[in-house]
């Protein structure tokens, strides 16, 4: 049988071999090879102060990232955990907004919030001096990130077991002491994997400190870009892009061994009964804290992309929608190759193609790894994650070395791959999670009725784990919409996305149409957000 299992993900495994480690290890080895192996651009990169610095910035504002996120979220993930209360899935739903939000829009609603000539700055009358800092990256990071912390660890503080607790109080713990001893140690798994994770995209972020960071605060991923796509310098570029990939596989490692400690912990049964908080309780100095936290979290999440929708509907100071008919103008299109409707149909062909071809990736390989024990199990996972833990515009950049002289170049299909490579990660963990939730005396019975493993499987186990599979799809889905750093390597004009589109108005300093044609990009991951919470699966 395992033979037959082997032969079911080879497939998934050839197109990783073809699609992800090739293309790597040839653009890598231009960093460490040259008429024979050579460490004179990993030296020339790390002997660089310039490179150096960036590293170092780049290792420090994820760092400090982490932290700020998992001080915002752990209040929410202890009130989502232990409370019911009015709005509490209008909230939960809000919470889910920044995970399918593309990262250049949301870069976008911080230049329009906190701007030289934004609204807060109208509001206040000087420049909050946020924007161009580590300060806007560190925001913008913790916006995308929290809602992480909030769900991760609110899904394990309701898994522990109340009688900890109790007993513990019997014994005299109270507050912090009960919290900090009994608590803590059974949810920090749910942590630690949050962090770890918010840590890594913090490190591999692009369109957040490409906009927001501006010359001072650059990154090891914007460093790779400039140097590449501005300086067409491929060796030393090549050599960051090892440095980069080599932290950031250290960092995946301790994400999945951390991950394997929050899902033994999360299959513990007893769910703690969260407290109904009544209006009246609502007013205690409980309730009102909880109500602080709450707005602060809408308008933590609301605040940007309401910039942005303010943003699109102003024209000359005045109400109106002249900024979506520029939009939809070529007079006024700096895109060049394509129109905006041909913008939003590649986007919505790369999105839907991306989706099929994850789940055909990702979805044998979860199956495999759930289903079968073996030795070097957890190195093929590791394996199998790896491209999560690679840059974008790294694999950008090795596909345009790697299929150049191919026929595959210069066509859709070289994009909807790049973004599969990128996003199929997301279906394996989706899909991993919802199956390891599935109890094996299902399988077991219905193989005892005769069943084979593979009907077992497509009767029992795939209808059980659908929702995953939904949710692995929707954030396949949203991945694709939302890349920047390979699309714009590897697409020529006529395929050319949202997302390169609203970087495109940027850069031709039309702010009104980048916000017009970002509120049609939220509307279609609006769609996504929606989906994700009615299902209910998590997807860490």
């Amino acid at each position: 049988m395992r033979l037959k299992a082997l032969a079911a993900i080879a497939p998934a495994l050839a197109f990783l071999i073809a699609f992800f480690y090739a293309p790597m290890v040839s653009i890598l080895s231009l960093g460490v090879w040259e008429n024979g192996p050579t460490l004179e651009y990993l030296r020339a990169v790390l002997s660089n102060e310039y490179h150096r610095n960036v590293v170092l910035f780049t290792i420090s504002q994820a760092l400090a990232s982490t932290v700020l996120t998992v001080l915002i979220g752990l209040p929410g993930a202890y009130i989502f955990a232990n409370y019911d209360f009015p709005g509490k899935r209008l909230i939960r739903a809000v919470l889910t907004v920044p995970f399918v939000m593309p990262g250049i829009m949301v870069a976008l609603g911080f230049v329009l919030l906190f701007g030289r000539d934004g609204l807060i700055a109208g509001l206040i009358g000087r420049d909050p001096g946020i924007i161009y800092s580590w300060k806007a990256i560190l925001l913008a990071h913790s916006f995308y990130n929290f809602p992480i912390v909030v769900r991760m660890v609110s899904a394990l503080w309701q898994r522990v077991n109340p009688h900890y607790e109790e007993m513990a109080e019997a014994l005299g713990a109270k507050g912090f002491t009960l919290f900090r001893k009994v608590t803590l140690p059974l949810i920090s798994p749910a942590i630690f994997a949050s962090a770890m994770l918010t840590f890594v995209f913090c490190f591999l972020s692009f369109s957040v400190p490409l906009i927001l960071g501006g010359y001072q605060y650059v990154t090891i991923e914007v460093d790779i870009f400039s140097t590449i796509v501005t300086l067409l310098d491929f060796r030393t570029g090549a050599a960051l892009a090892i440095i980069q990939l080599s932290l950031s596989v250290v960092f995946m490692y301790l994400y999945l061994k951390a991950l394997e400690a929050y899902s033994k912990r999360e299959e513990q049964r007893i769910m703690r009964k969260p407290k109904r908080l009544t209006i009246s309780s609502l007013l205690s100095l409980k309730g009102l804290g909880i109500a602080l936290y709450s707005l602060f979290v809408v308008i933590l999440i609301l605040a940007p992309l309401g910039a942005v929708v303010y943003d699109s509907l102003r024209f000359n100071e005045t109400w109106s929608l002249e900024w979506y008919r520029r939009v939809f103008s070529t007079e006024y299109n700096p895109m060049f190759g394509t129109s905006t409707l041909g913008a939003i149909k590649n986007s919505l062909l790369f999105g839907f193609a991306t989706v099929f071809l994850s789940t055909l990736v990702g979805l044998p390989i979860a199956y495999f790894l759930n289903r079968w024990k073996f030795r070097g199990k957890v190195l093929l996972d590791a394996l199998a994650m790896l491209p999560l833990a690679s840059s974008p515009i790294t694999i950008g950049f090795a596909y345009v070395k790697f299929f150049s002289t191919t026929p595959l170049y210069y066509t859709l299909w070289i994009i909807v791959i790049a973004h599969t490579v990128i996003a199929y990660p997301f279906v394996l963990r989706s899909v991993s999670t919802a199956l390891r939730k599935i109890k094996p005396n299902l399988r077991e019975a219905a193989l005892s009725l005769g069943a084979g493993e593979w009907k077992a499987f497509l009767r029992v186990e795939l209808p059980l784990a659908a929702g995953g599979l939904v949710v692995g799809a929707i954030f396949a889905f949203a991945m694709s919409i939302a890349e920047l750093g390979a699309t714009y390597m590897l697409a020529t004009p006529e395929y050319t996305t949202m997302t390169i589109a609203i970087y495109k108005f940027l850069g031709a300093r039309q702010f009104g149409s980048a916000s017009a044609l970002s509120v049609l990009l939220m509307a279609v991951s609006a769609l996504g957000f929606i989906i994700i919470e009615r299902t209910g699966e998590e997807v860490w």
